[in-house]
């Protein structure tokens, strides 16, 4: 006998109360909401608490999902809608990276790929179109054939197959474009065989229970999660509504269409963000907008700001560190086709949702420039040991909320890796070391875990001198050397807008 489809249960629990229909939803998806919990928190009391309230809201708002619903690809968004909830809150509570939540209980048995995509994995995926996202979720979260799902998204198998190809081939470039470079296949085995893990036994009867009561036997905390996840779910929906049926958008392109004009309307209201002693607090409070000011402020008044990892603000900053905010790139993996602008600006992006897109587009309409990723034959910096157990290299166990300072002849870090690799923030000493000699630094030190160190030289004027002087507090104070070479690195090139 035919098991019957989600649509069938979730009618009959609609229609008919059915308890065992509902019953039969959550053991049948919650191991896949679980596990997108837990990619997010790294948290396993977290992760349940989070599955609860996604199955509460679906007991709450299962009479306003459509027939054509496909309930696979909105569990898996409700639940990156909530975890991403959750650690707003706790990132607020905490002053901690959304990254440093990743990385806290991190499975050292994940595959090398797994390892690195794992944090970012629910973000490439809400960059797909509603369509793209559905049919991901449904073969390697769910497991079906491409014939299951060409039936559930109404296309045929050939049709689905190519849509399958085209959206992991898009979570690829999303990847690649953030070091992660891995070939499809590769991508695909990593996803299907470690994205769905098992959720506590427990938790499917507890999590049933919870929703058929309609939350009423729920603790605090999952009331307040499930508030601001319905919030953003709302949102989302106002949000599609108005942009029109005309566009199948993905959830982040309709928060920052919205949020861009809401930014726009307000621009005269909100500029309390533009001083001389900007603070990541006054970033993360800022009102949703996009700007790219001319700066108004002269030397030393200079400061380059990340909140919630997300938002991102600057006063008297360059070109570059612009497009570093924009694409995510190292400050020395940057080539400019036309030579490098030296004009400094002002810019805030604060937007809750693709906010590094809408500065793209910034960037292009401001400033006149776009960027490209492409390897590069380049003068890079190897960094290597000279002097083995240096006394300023100090490991570090544990990691608080300083990512490192660059403030005139001091690079202060705090439970770092000396390299970045995801989901370890995007600093470390070899990114603080290309804001200084702008271009690629290479980590061949094979030295693993994080360290404390605090680096300080004598600032020269020169700027070749400044950086010699770098390069001997290196060799003295960490036992550390940079070792001049030519490599192929992946490498950000920047050009102007044509006909601009």
């Amino acid at each position: 006998m035919l098991e019957p489809d989600d649509n069938a249960l979730l009618k009959e629990y609609v229609e008919r109360g059915s308890e065992e229909a509902f019953a039969k939803l959550v053991a049948r998806h919650v191991n896949k909401v679980y596990s997108i919990a837990l990619r997010h928190t790294r948290n396993s009391h977290q992760a349940e608490e989070i599955t609860q309230a996604v199955f509460v809201l679906l007991a709450k708002k299962s009479r306003q999902l459509g027939k054509r619903v496909i309930l696979s690809g909105w569990l898996c968004r409700t639940a990156r809608l909530s975890a991403v909830t959750f650690l707003r809150s706790e990132i607020r509570r905490t002053r901690r990276e959304q990254e440093a939540h990743m990385q806290n209980l991190l499975n050292e048995s994940e595959s090398g790929i797994w390892t690195q995509i794992a944090p970012l994995l629910d973000a490439a995926m809400a960059g797909l179109s509603e369509s793209d996202h559905d049919a991901v979720a449904l073969r390697f979260f769910d497991g079906k054939s491409m014939k299951e799902i060409g039936a559930a998204l109404g296309a045929s198998e050939d049709a689905t197959k190519m849509r399958v190809n085209r959206a992991v081939e898009k979570l690829r470039t999303f990847f690649t474009r953030r070091g992660i470079v891995c070939s499809a296949a590769a991508l695909t085995a990593a996803i299907s065989t470690n994205s769905v893990q098992a959720a506590p036994p427990v938790l499917a009867k507890t999590t049933t229970a919870v929703a058929i009561a309609n939350g009423a036997t729920t603790s605090n905390s999952i009331l307040t999660l499930m508030k601001g996840a319905l919030e953003m779910l709302v949102s989302t929906n106002s949000k599609t509504a108005i942009v029109g049926s005309a566009l199948v958008l993905t959830l982040a392109i309709v928060g920052t269409t919205l949020e861009v004009r809401t930014a726009r309307a307000d621009e005269k209201q909100d500029d309390s963000w533009r001083t001389a002693g900007l603070t990541w607090q006054q970033v993360g409070q800022t009102a949703p907008q996009v700007k790219i000011l001319p700066t108004k402020f002269k030397p030393p008044v200079n400061h380059m700001l990340t909140s919630d990892g997300i938002k991102r603000g600057g006063i008297n900053v360059s070109v570059r560190e612009i497009l570093w905010a924009a694409y995510r790139c190292g400050p020395g993996r940057m080539a400019f086709a036309a030579g490098e602008p030296q004009e400094k600006y002002d810019f805030i992006s604060t937007l809750r949702l693709g906010t590094e897109e809408a500065l793209q587009q910034e960037v292009k309409k401001t400033l006149g420039l776009t960027g490209r990723w492409e390897k590069l034959e380049t003068d890079t910096l190897v960094l290597k040991v000279r002097t083995p157990d240096a006394a300023g290299l100090k490991p570090a166990a544990w990691r608080p909320s300083e990512f490192g300072d660059l403030r005139g002849g001091h690079i202060h870090c705090f439970g770092q890796a000396l390299s970045w690799k995801p989901p370890m923030p995007p600093w470390g000493l070899t990114k603080q070391l290309e804001r200084i000699f702008h271009i690629p630094v290479l980590d061949e030190t094979g030295l693993t875990g994080t360290f404390n160190l605090d680096l300080h030289w004598k600032v020269k004027a020169d700027p070749e001198t400044n950086e010699e002087a770098v390069k001997q507090a290196l060799i003295e104070q960490l036992g550390l050397e940079l070792v001049p070479t030519h490599k192929s690195v992946e490498m950000l090139m920047v050009e102007k807008v044509q006909n601009q």
